[in-house]
């Protein structure tokens, strides 16, 4: 090392000591680290060489170690100005394999990194002491791990995601402990606590406290056995004396909840002040590129990748996602293979969909009545909803009216609308779905019933219902027929039971049941059903498939240049087969087995299965770059053995709302497989053949249209267009040969990605 370059080092390493803290930062930055050795010629390759290199960039931060190309390569070193530090091993200009990241904290990781991320077996030390050991996936703890806590608490168990879940045991440091099931950093399912006294509670746990079936016991033998709940109206059991002279006949069973389990909290985890992935490589070159092609951001989520969301901006212009990876991504000719210059796939900048309900507008009236009667519907108080439903509260008799005059009444408030009457559908049962669902009562009001208004989509759908979007895109509102609440009413009972029996279901999530009557000659009525909305994501969706494994209708007839992201193409117009990870893709097929089985015992047909595609690989043109041409040629970003990553919003929301993370068909990475058909085929051929060109993706997916029977008028309508076309080929077909039809064609689109 030159004298120069050692003066400019020694003067970097003062800096970061001063703003890491003298105590934290006494040894020097520059200590060596033992690393495993990569072989250069399998990861470089033919002819090309490392070399050992010294930079000092021009941001201040400084690498030493293996030189690739325009990238660090093998073994290195990189620090950063504000104090972090890696050492380890990395593959063209990500961290791979095995290193070492340090916090000017003084917080330390080491072991397994994939592109950037900690992903793998690895140790987290953080600045207080917290110290977790196990696996990780995508920078959370995920699988096998034990955490020792700053207060001297344990956990060994199952993790998933950054939390507790699975089987685990906790430990207290005053000698309690816990055994039993974990869901989301809590106690759920079933569990036993044992005091250090000799008491313990066996049974049901929900949300951290007992909930259901259980029984107390103490350390003289005597017991309670009952069902539990905080609520004291909700509890009930019987008490069993040991005999013995200090048995508790006084007890009172809500002590276990107010004097019990008030010195057992669980510890909360040391958080991560920003993550290995989050540390952007930084050269001249690489910045002045991005800020060239970066269109202006004024506001807008950010994932934990560093992809910017595609509805940043406030008036709806599109910011196309600027990748990760490293600051050495696409500096030169030589490290991108030719083919990659010139995708074929293009896509339009996103537009936001639907248009917003202002007064003046024909629906306006209707959507002030809306948003008052739900207002009205999950503010009034309740008793706390309970998953175990009575068979009344599915009678579809169980409705509520309530009349809601301009002027107000008793129950409800003042309104600028018209008169109108307000129904709610089975009210118990559907404030259990939301219940069971995780959605708050106040999020779900405002998301609905907040100042911004509802945007009505553009056209109504074939059946002839409206959709209307919240602002937030959370939920979606549609209008349904007579015949459709029917239907929906009559199988109430059994989508309870499923959706309860399965959290990964892919059919539809229903929040509520409702109708809206107006005052007048015309006494009109509006049926309408609140349900999520698949592609509410940060993400933006790039293209939309509604698949049925059907071919007679069943394309678009729109050239590639009048294809928008919001066109919803159908079967004939699917050109991808998407992979899935192995894990991933085996409870694919089971919950599709599932779903498909419940819809046909319910005689329900004309489902589809919708999916939205989000391409990573963007450039600022609109231009997708693949990337491979075999199925080896590329695996998903922090994505190897079918783990879950982020779903890219803030992570101080991910720690409080987890159903924000990935889940079956909601933000899973994939890869799409282009495919091409045949041109010389006598009938349409569903499924193309592959071409070996890969194409990385977030991937959302669900079944949707699931209150179609199979009712007199689709029996017409299957024997009508079956003298005229292939009665296979139709849509309209018996619920036991769509369900046999359906899952045929989804497990040809869907595959194992190996």
């Amino acid at each position: 090392m030159s004298r120069e370059l050692n003066g400019i080092v020694k003067a970097w390493e003062i800096t970061v000591r001063k703003s890491a803290g003298a105590k934290k930062r006494a040894n020097s930055i520059f200590t060596p680290m033992s690393v495993a050795h990569v072989d250069d010629d399998e990861s470089a390759g033919a002819g090309e060489v490392c070399q050992q290199v010294e930079k000092i960039l021009p941001s201040g931060d400084f690498y030493t170690g293996q030189w690739l190309d325009k990238y660090p390569h093998s073994q290195g070193k990189y620090l950063w100005t504000d104090g972090c530090m890696y050492v380890g091993e990395w593959c063209r200009g990500s961290t791979m394999g095995k290193g070492r990241f340090s916090w000017p904290s003084g917080a330390t990781y080491e072991g397994e990194f994939k592109s950037g991320y900690m992903d793998g077996k690895g140790t987290y030390i953080g600045s207080s002491g917290d110290t977790y050991k196990g696996s990780w996936v995508m920078n959370l703890k995920h699988g096998h791990g034990t955490e020792s806590y700053p207060n001297g608490d344990f956990y060994d168990g199952e993790w998933r995601k950054g939390l507790q879940n699975g089987h685990g045991r906790y430990q207290w440091k005053n000698g309690n402990h816990y055994i039993g099931q974990w869901r989301y950093g809590l106690f759920s399912g079933n569990g036993t606590l044992m005091w250090h006294s000799g008491n313990r509670y066996d049974g049901c746990w929900e949300e951290g406290l007992p909930k259901g079936n259980g029984t107390f016991r103490w350390a003289n033998g005597s017991f309670y056995v009952g069902v539990w709940s905080k609520d004291p109206k909700e509890q009930s059991g019987t008490y069993y004396p040991s005999g013995s002279s200090d048995d508790h006949l006084e007890w009172d069973p809500q002590e276990v909840y107010s004097v019990e389990l008030s010195n057992c909290k669980i510890c909360p985890c040391e958080e991560v002040s920003i993550y290995p992935s989050q540390k952007t490589l930084n050269v001249p070159s690489f910045e002045e590129e991005n800020l060239q092609k970066q269109p202006v951001h004024k506001k807008g989520w950010k994932s934990v990748d560093g992809r910017l969301s595609n509805y940043s901006s406030e008036d709806g212009s599109y910011a196309f996602d600027v990748g990760r990876k490293s600051g050495f991504d696409d500096l030169g000719d030589n490290s991108v293979p030719s083919w990659r210059k010139s995708p074929q796939l293009r896509i339009k900048a996103p537009k936001r969909q639907g248009q917003t309900i202002s007064k003046g507008h024909k629906n306006y009236e209707l959507m002030l009545n809306l948003q008052l009667g739900i207002r009205h519907s999950v503010g009034r108080p309740a008793p706390s909803a309970s998953l175990d439903l009575k068979a009344s509260a599915f009678d579809p008799k169980e409705k509520v009216w309530t009349k809601f005059p301009p002027e107000g009444s008793k129950h409800t408030p003042p309104h600028p609308s018209c008169e109108f009457r307000w129904k709610d559908y089975c009210p118990v049962v559907f404030r259990a779905l939301r219940k069971l669902f995780k959605v708050d009562p106040a999020d779900y009001m405002i998301s609905i019933c907040g100042n911004d208004a509802l945007r009505e989509l553009s056209s109504p759908g074939k059946s002839g219902s409206f959709f209307y979007l919240t602002n937030d895109d959370r939920y979606m509102i549609k209008t349904m027929k007579k015949a459709e609440v029917k239907v929906f009413l009559r199988m109430l009972p059994a989508y309870y039971k499923h959706v309860r029996a399965f959290e990964n279901t892919l059919v539809t999530k229903f929040f509520g049941l409702h109708c809206v009557r107006l005052t007048g000659p015309a006494q009109k009525k509006v049926r309408f059903v609140i349900m999520g909305n698949l592609f509410c994501s940060q993400y933006a969706i790039h293209r939309r498939f509604d698949l049925k494994g059907s071919t007679f209708g069943r394309t678009t007839d729109k050239p590639e240049s009048e294809i928008e992201p919001t066109t919803t193409l159908k079967d004939l117009d699917l050109n991808f087969i998407f992979r899935l990870q192995k894990s991933w893709f085996q409870e694919f097929c089971r919950q599709v087995d599932r779903d498909c089985d419940f819809l046909e015992q319910e005689r329900i047909m004309d489902y589809s299965m919708l999916v939205g595609l989000h391409f990573r690989e963007t450039t600022p043109t609109g231009s997708v770059t693949p990337c491979g041409r075999s199925s080896g040629g590329c695996t998903p970003t922090g994505f190897d053995d079918g783990g879950p990553r982020l779903s890219g919003v803030d992570l101080d929301h991910l720690i409080v709302d987890p159903s924000r993370w990935i889940q079956l068909g909601i933000n899973m990475p994939a890869r799409a497989e282009m495919t091409v058909r045949k041109s010389n085929c006598d009938t349409p051929q569903l499924v193309g053949e592959p071409t070996g060109e890969f194409y990385e993706i977030i991937i959302f997916f669900g079944i949707i249209d699931i209150l179609q029977d199979y009712d007199i008028s689709k029996k017409l309508e299957h024997a009508y267009k079956s003298f005229q076309y292939d009665p296979t080929s139709i849509s309209a077909v018996d619920p036991r040969l769509y369900s046999k039809r359906f899952r045929d064609f989804i497990f040809r689109v869907f595959v194992e990605d190996t």
